[in-house]
């Protein structure tokens, strides 16, 4: 069984493309799993005139932010594999089928993207050339590779990852190290996501950080300190 959790809040521009690019690669008993934090706009209504029996949708009262809204979806997954899904992306039509046979000799798998616009258009800048991907626990906790829309792991990693710890700014971050740490993690070439730049993203994954060496060595401490623990 798969479970797909999907973090939403104001996607009604986007989250139709994005539900459908998924649901059609998943069998009658996967899932996918949406936690909506507060959304004012048609999101939830898109999401409602789809009809499907495999779509659970849950409302938090109040916004919470990105990171507790995924751990809010990732705590209701039942499948054997789980994704992440942005609401504003698109699937590759091959993307679940890939990744189901890379998780047979990995317990997390991170896969290539082409980056596209807020138009559909698809360049053939792929997201690997803007951050090449690297293995190992070190060298993720000082220049992090792991983008949580384009991974997926098994659900016997649970355990370990949550709780999520309080104050994080990076859930696939934080997921990617624990992995690291205590399973097998693989890097793929293939490019299995149409990855939306739009200018109103809530990460901004591939772009320049804009934090002060300071803040960025601070919380690379705190991520170290959190996963000792584990």
């Amino acid at each position: 069984m798969i479970t797909v959790c999907i973090a939403t809040y104001n996607g009604g521009k986007y989250i139709s493309k994005q539900i459908a690019s998924i649901l059609k690669q998943l069998s009658d008993s996967d899932e996918i799993i949406i936690s909506d934090d507060g959304s004012d706009d048609d999101t939830l209504e898109t999401i409602s005139a789809f009809y499907d029996t495999r779509i659970r949708v849950f409302k938090n009262k109040g916004r919470h932010g990105v990171v507790p809204n995924f751990e809010n979806a990732l705590s209701k997954a039942k499948g054997d594999i789980i994704f992440f899904s942005d609401q504003d992306d698109i699937w590759a039509e091959n993307k679940v089928q890939v990744m189901e046979r890379e998780l047979q000799n990995a317990d997390l798998v991170v896969h290539d993207a082409l980056i596209m616009d807020k138009d559909d258009n698809v360049s053939d800048v792929n997201y690997y050339s803007l951050r090449a991907p690297h293995l190992g626990y070190w060298n993720n906790l000082m220049r992090n590779c792991f983008v949580g829309s384009c991974l997926a792991f098994k659900k016997e990693t649970l355990p370990y990852v949550l709780p999520f710890p309080k104050h994080i700014l990076w859930h696939d971050m934080w997921i990617g190290l624990v992995v690291s740490k205590k399973g097998k993690v693989k890097f793929i070439d293939d490019k299995l996501l149409y990855y939306r730049r739009h200018g109103g993203n809530a990460s901004a994954t591939g772009e320049k950080s804009t934090f002060s060496r300071w803040k960025q060595l601070k919380y690379r401490l705190q991520m170290l300190y959190y996963t000792l623990l584990k």
